[in-house]
């Protein structure tokens, strides 16, 4: 789905770029040797992990499958929600100039199905990196891996 099709990206036609809380999921997808692993977004080029937007309609989980699979190809199949982030410190401004309060669900991804895909339409790389050789990344996902360290099975929440 394009941005401009997707339920923020309607919104945006309506309201500019004013403010919107947007809820959405991200997720922290490891392999066997705990490899973390990273997209390169098409948008901006920066390295992220998987995450995007609630759609209209769609539930939490729905949204975190919908959005691993756009990005990376895989399917999730199990996945324990730890970290909440809601903070002002957690706000931010898209690519396309839209400002966002975010509610940000993070996910483990227990297991997961599939081929990773290198590239799709919303990435343009998708790989597997060691924690101690990650490229530049944005310190709220250096953040929610330091978040993802401490859970003990209460919920995180920021």
């Amino acid at each position: 789905m394009s941005y401009e099709d997707s339920y923020v990206g309607s919104l945006r036609q309506v309201v500019g770029d004013r403010r919107l809380i947007t809820p959405g999921p991200r997720a922290v997808i490891m392999d066997d040797q705990d490899r973390l692993l990273l997209i390169r977004r098409s948008d901006n080029g920066a390295w992220a992990m998987p995450a995007g937007g609630l759609e209209l309609g769609e539930s939490i989980w729905e949204a975190l499958v919908r959005e691993v699979r756009e990005e990376t190809g895989l399917t999730v199949e199990a996945a324990t929600p730890f970290a909440l982030y809601t903070e002002k410190r957690f706000w931010f401004t898209n690519a396309y100039g839209g400002q966002h309060q975010l509610f940000t669900v993070a996910f483990r991804v227990d297991r997961w199905s599939g081929s990773l895909l290198s590239e799709t339409d919303e990435t343009v790389d998708a790989r597997f990196f060691a924690r101690s050789n990650l490229p530049e990344i944005n310190s709220v996902y250096l953040e929610t891996l330091q978040d993802l360290d401490a859970y003990d099975r209460t919920v995180i929440l920021k």
